[in-house]
């Protein structure tokens, strides 16, 4: 029996955690996993911690891949997430169907909390080429410190999050509500995708693992998610 060790991005948590646990019971392998912020994931392989398999943003992989710290031949895609806005629970949600009605909704917010990976960038730019003010804009490390902020927050406080973390973190009882994904036509989709990293000592189990990951099975369990 081989113990695999999976680092990955926080959104594909519950995913990855659901494939992993039907993969042990079918090839009797055991798979530890730890998530944190993608850039997080970035500073700790590249800084030359051994791992088995690497779960991250495309943009990440590629660093990964000319680094030659990932096999770009044992990888696949997981799928995609998206953005929402979150608020604090009982706050009043407001309208956010449209561009004009979102651009409205933060030139209102007192504050717009963003996280320092791909998804409150994006948004922190978003708003910025809006005009809304970049004195609004508080960055915090990940998206867990982003929703426990809005949570505890009087003011009118927005938070950016994947939505396979904001569902995640509501289910686990963090005082938030989904206000709205961002509007279709400024939404901005995350691939994540899995690699086995060169440095592990169990390349075939990990392999195997990936294919788990992007298999049809896998895909649909991460659907269940929010990563389709």
């Amino acid at each position: 029996m081989t113990t695999l060790k999976v680092l990955g991005a926080g959104p594909v948590k519950r995913g990855v955690t659901l494939v992993a646990a039907e993969f042990e019971k079918r090839t009797g392998h055991k798979v530890t996993v730890e998530f944190a912020g993608a850039p997080g994931v970035k500073d700790r392989i590249l800084g030359g911690e051994v791992v088995d398999i690497a779960v991250v943003p495309r943009a990440t992989m590629n660093d990964f891949e000319k680094a030659g710290k990932t096999i770009a031949t044992a990888s696949g895609l997981l799928g995609r997430s998206r953005i929402g806005m979150v608020i604090r629970q009982g706050a009043a949600a407001p309208d956010m169907s449209s561009v004009e009605a979102f651009k409205q909704a933060m030139l209102n917010a007192d504050e717009i909390v963003c996280n320092v990976a791909n998804s409150g960038n994006y948004v922190a730019e978003l708003v910025g080429k809006m005009g809304v003010g970049t004195n609004k804009l508080v960055k915090l490390g990940d998206t867990v410190k982003v929703l426990d902020h809005v949570a505890a927050s009087a003011r009118n406080a927005f938070g950016v999050g994947q939505l396979a973390e904001i569902s995640e973190l509501a289910d686990k009882g963090v005082a938030i509500v989904l206000a709205a994904p961002l509007p279709d036509a400024i939404q901005n989709e995350t691939s994540y995708e899995a690699a086995v990293a060169t440095a592990s000592n169990a390349k075939d189990a990990a392999t195997e693992f990936v294919r788990a990951l992007t298999s049809d099975a896998g895909r649909k369990l991460l659907a269940t998610t929010g990563i389709d």
